[in-house]
C-alpha cells in the first residue's frame, strides 16, 4: 500500500499556485513576441517582430511557417483556421491560406487610411472586434528620439514636431488615436489622446478597454475605458480633431486640456505595481485559470510580473483595483501578448524591441493549489471591502495595523512621468470580519476622489495558516459610493 503524500507545511513550502513554462522556439527566429492568439483548433498563432507568422501545434510542440516578409505585426485577430487579420506598420492586412496547404498565399490590404512618417515609435495595435462587426485599431505617436522621412504617407502637419522638447507628436493622421473600422470598411477617426496604446480588449458588454504608457502627459501607465469622441490626456493627436477650430495642441493651456480629458478607470502606480503596461486579456476560463475568472490580467515590459486587475462601475464610471497576480516563478520580463488556450493556460509572448525585456513565449498554467490572495476590492461609502480566496485568520484580520493606506495622486503636464502628490498616509478607522471569515470591511477617515488609494497589508493568513500572497493592492477612486 503506498503511503501518503507528504502534505505542505502552510506558509512554509505549500507549492505555487501556478507554474511557468517556456516554449521551446524555432531554430534561428528572432523571438520578439509581437501577437499571439489561438486558432479554433487549438494551436497558437504568433506574429514576430521581423515579420514571420509561425503556428505552433501544443500537443506536438512544433512550429510551422504561415507567413512572412510582414512589418513588425503587432496584433492578430482570429478568423479561421486559415485566415486572420494582422495588424502590422503600413497596415491591417487579411493573411489567409486560400488552397489548404498550410501556408498563407493571400495578402488582402483592409486599410490602410493612416498615416506614416517613418519615425519608428509609429506602432500600430490591435485588432479587436465588437459584436456590431466594427473592428478597433490603436495608433502610437511619434518619439522625440527619432525622425521623419522626407517622404510620408497622408497629409503632413509638422505644426509639433521638433518644437517642444521631448514631447511624443502626431505629424500624419492619426497618430495618438483609436480608430473604427466599420463593417463597410471605412476608418473612421473614434478616439483620441493617446501616447502608446499598447492593448485592446473588448469586456462581455462590448465596452472597450485601452492600456497606455506612462511618459510625457501620461503620470503613470493607466487602463481606460474608451468611448467615442471622447479625450484621454496626449494632446499631439488633437491636430487632428475634426470640427475643431486650427491650433497648436501643445500651446492649449493646460487647465483646459485637464477639463477635457477623460479620467483612467485604472492607474498602475510607477515602480510600485508597474512600469509599462501591455496587453489586457479576461479571464473567461470557467475557472480553469483558477479563481479570478472575470478579472482582466495584464502584462507588464519591464518586470517579470503580469497584473491582476479587478474592476467596478460606481456611478457609471468605471474604475477598480489592480494588484501583482505573478512574479518571478520563472517567468522572463518583456511581458508583451496574453492570450488564454482551449485549455485554460495563459500564454504570454516576450519582446525586448529594443528596450528592457526578453524574447520568446512560455505558458502559465494553475497547478489546482488555490492560493491564499485577494480576491476582490470594493469601494463602500465609508472605505473598502476586501474579499479573499479562503477563510482568514480572524485576530490578525481584525487588527486596523494591518492595513496601511497612503492616498496620492499623479499630476497631469506635459513633463514626463509623475510624482506622488499630496501622499499622505490614511487611518483605518474600524475592521469588521465578515461571518464566513472571507471578508474584511475597512473604515477609513477620509476618501477623495481623484486620487489613488495604495493599501500594504501586514501579517494576513489564512485559517489553514497558508500566508497572504500578494499584500500590496492599489485602489483608483474616481467616484464616491453613497
Amino acid at each position: 500500500m503506498a503511503a501518503d503524500p507528504v502534505k505542505p507545511t502552510p506558509g512554509v513550502n505549500a507549492a505555487p499556485a501556478y507554474r511557468v513554462e517556456s516554449i521551446p522556439m524555432p531554430d534561428n527566429l528572432v523571438s520578439e513576441t509581437g501577437a499571439i492568439e489561438f486558432l479554433p483548433n487549438g494551436e497558437l498563432v504568433a506574429g514576430f517582430s521581423r515579420g514571420e507568422i509561425m503556428i505552433y501545434n501544443p500537443q506536438k510542440k512544433q512550429w510551422r511557417v504561415f507567413a512572412h516578409g510582414l512589418h513588425d505585426p503587432l496584433g492578430i485577430l482570429v478568423v479561421s483556421n486559415s485566415e486572420i487579420l494582422v495588424m502590422q506598420r503600413p497596415e491591417l492586412t487579411r493573411v489567409k491560406d486560400t488552397d489548404g496547404d498550410g501556408q498563407a498565399d493571400l495578402y488582402e490590404t483592409l486599410t490602410d487610411d493612416f498615416g506614416i512618417s517613418g519615425n519608428f515609435h509609429e506602432f500600430n495595435y490591435g485588432p479587436v472586434k465588437d459584436k456590431q462587426g466594427n473592428l478597433f485599431i490603436a495608433l502610437n505617436t511619434g518619439s522625440p528620439n527619432g525622425g521623419v522621412r522626407p517622404e510620408v504617407r497622408g497629409k503632413l502637419d509638422s505644426t509639433t514636431l521638433g518644437k517642444y522638447g521631448r514631447q511624443m507628436f502626431s505629424v500624419v493622421p492619426y497618430r495618438g488615436w483609436v480608430m473604427q473600422l466599420t463593417p463597410t470598411g471605412k476608418l473612421l477617426p473614434y478616439a483620441s489622446g493617446f501616447r502608446s496604446p499598447n492593448g485592446l480588449v473588448l469586456d462581455g458588454e462590448n465596452n472597450l478597454l485601452v492600456t497606455d504608457n506612462q511618459g510625457d502627459w501620461v503620470g503613470t501607465s493607466p487602463l481606460y475605458e474608451v468611448q467615442a469622441g471622447k479625450f484621454y490626456g496626449h494632446p499631439a493627436g488633437l491636430v487632428w480633431e475634426q470640427g475643431s477650430k486650427k491650433q497648436n495642441p501643445f500651446e492649449i493651456p493646460v487647465a483646459e486640456l485637464n477639463k477635457k480629458r477623460a479620467q483612467a478607470a485604472v492607474l498602475f502606480p510607477h515602480n510600485i505595481i508597474a512600469n509599462s503596461i501591455t496587453q489586457p486579456v479576461f479571464d473567461n476560463t470557467n475557472g480553469k485559470f483558477g479563481p479570478f475568472g472575470g478579472q482582466l490580467l495584464v502584462g507588464e515590459m519591464n518586470q517579470e510580473r503580469i497584473v491582476r486587475v479587478m474592476l467596478e462601475r460606481v456611478n457609471g464610471t468605471l474604475q477598480g483595483a489592480c494588484t501583482p497576480f505573478l512574479d518571478g516563478q520563472g517567468l522572463r520580463k518583456g511581458n508583451n501578448r496574453l492570450a488564454f488556450a482551449p485549455d485554460g493556460s495563459l500564454w504570454v509572448g516576450q519582446s525586448d524591441h529594443g528596450w528592457a525585456g526578453d524574447e520568446g513565449i512560455q505558458r502559465i498554467v494553475f497547478a489546482g493549489q488555490l492560493p491564499l490572495d485577494i480576491l476582490n476590492m470594493q469601494l463602500t461609502p465609508t472605505g473598502f471591502a476586501l474579499t479573499f480566496t479562503q477563510p482568514i485568520e480572524v485576530t490578525a484580520a481584525s487588527k486596523p495595523e494591518n492595513y496601511k493606506f497612503k492616498e496620492y495622486y499623479y499630476a497631469y503636464h506635459a513633463k514626463y512621468g509623475s510624482d506622488q502628490f499630496n501622499a499622505q498616509k490614511v487611518a483605518v478607522t474600524d475592521v469588521q470580519v465578515s461571518a464566513d471569515r472571507k471578508k474584511v470591511f475597512l473604515t477609513l477617515a477620509a476618501l477623495k476622489p481623484g486620487y489613488v488609494y495604495e493599501l500594504q497589508l501586514g501579517n494576513i493568513s489564512g485559517t489553514d495558516g497558508n500566508i497572504l500572497k500578494d499584500k500590496i493592492i492599489c485602489y483608483t477612486l474616481n467616484q464616491l459610493k453613497n
